[in-house]
This record gives structure tokens, sequence and C-alpha cells, in this order.
């Protein structure tokens, strides 16, 4: 089973991700953890659940989803994996940091990653699904065996990434949601970047923002395995 904890940081109430399947092992999606504070609370629950991270996987890489990664690089060693397009977006923080009075991020090593990779991380294996539109390169993580999506800033309950920051494009995003995250099966699991779960049933149906595309609401899959997600 598929264990997944997360914790809200920074200004902008960023989940956090930490998911693990195997004693000891997990990885860290999108460590926003901004402050001596903040990274002490992500310590604390790896030390709970007796874990140790092995890699970091960013969705995207706007500041309140990156702040956390260099300090965990340094305390790790572990490799962070990010979509090459994001090299505009890691530019443009900077600036974004000003305009909100914060410390920018501070730069760290990155693997790049591509669409329909399928890296193994900790004994578990994610796809990697391009959703460009908030960012350029901006991604999912989809876990296919027990249906969990990371949907990062592109896809919400009840709503979409903004796309009114430079370098975003809401047509790439639109077509990126309709063309390769609604497909999806319905019982599949939304854990985005900030706000409530969803499944992508409920935001075929029910999402405002994709309202010209909604369908008729479907029943959820019984035979799913639970997953655990727990917020601290």
């Amino acid at each position: 089973m598929l264990n997944i904890r997360f914790s809200v940081f920074n200004l902008f109430e960023e989940r956090t991700y930490v998911a693990w399947r195997e004693a000891g092992r997990c990885i860290i999606i999108d460590p926003g953890c901004r402050n001596d504070a903040e990274r002490q609370a992500l310590t604390e629950l790896l030390t709970q659940e007796a874990l140790a991270p092995e890699a970091i996987l960013l969705t995207h890489g706007h500041l309140d989803h990156v702040l956390g990664v260099a300090s965990l690089q340094r305390r790790y060693g572990i490799p962070v994996f990010l979509h090459p397009a994001e090299v505009v977006t890691l530019d443009y923080n900077a600036r974004m940091a000003e305009r909100f009075r914060m410390q920018p991020p501070e730069p760290f090593d990155w693997t790049p990653l591509a669409d329909g990779q399928l890296p193994e991380l900790a004994g578990m294996r994610f796809e990697v699904i391009a959703t460009p539109g908030h960012t350029p390169g901006s991604v999912c993580f989809l876990e296919r065996e027990e249906g969990i999506l990371f949907t990062g800033d592109t896809l919400f309950a009840g709503s979409i990434g903004r796309t009114d920051f430079p370098y975003s494009e809401y047509d790439d995003e639109i077509r990126a949601i309709l063309e390769k995250l609604l497909p999806l099966d319905s019982g599949t699991i939304i854990l985005p970047g900030h706000g409530p779960d969803s499944t992508i049933g409920r935001e075929r149906t029910n999402n405002p923002f994709l309202e010209p595309f909604n369908e008729p609401e479907e029943e959820p899959d019984p035979d799913l395995e639970p997953v655990v997600i727990n917020g601290i």
C-alpha cells in the first residue's frame, strides 16, 4: 500500500508530500518549507515515520514549491528531478520573491525529467506526464498501480492552475488537462499543490473551469485499494 503524508508550508499554503511503500525509504514531492521551523517540521515527520528520503520530485519550479530543496539536498545528498523547460521558471523566482518580500530559493542541482518517463524511486514507480501551461515545464506524477496523481499546480479540486504568470499559457494547460489527465480512470486520486484532494471523476464532472467539457458523474471503483493520506 502506498502511504502519503503532507505538510502545508509557506505563505502560499503549499502542500509538500512524502510518499513511501517500503519501510525506511521515501520520496519528497515539492518541498516548500521556507524557514527553520518548517524544515524542522518536515524532518520530524521523516523521523516519526523512520524514513530516509531517496529523491525529490518537482512538479514545477515556482518558489513556493522549491524553497526547501537546497537544504534537503545538502542534508541527504539526494537527486532532484525537474523538467528542463523549468529553467525560465527558476530564473523568474528572484523577481517573484522580491514581489512578496521573500528570500529567493537557494540554487540546487537537478536531473532533467522527460514526458513518459517511469523512474523507479524508493521502490515506487512514477509516470511523468508533461502538463505545460501553468509553467512551461509543469508535470504531474502518476502512480498508476494505485491510482494516485500528484498534479502540482496544473489541476486542483474545482479549479486549474493560474496562467497569468510570465511564461504561462492557458491554451497549453487546458489541452494538457483534457488530453492527458481527464482520460485517466475516474477513481484516480488527485493530490494537488494547494487545497483539498479530489478525483479525476469529480473534476471531470464538476470542475467549473472545465465546464464546457463536463461529463455525467461516474460511480467510484469499489475495487481500488485504500491509500493512507494524512496531513500535519
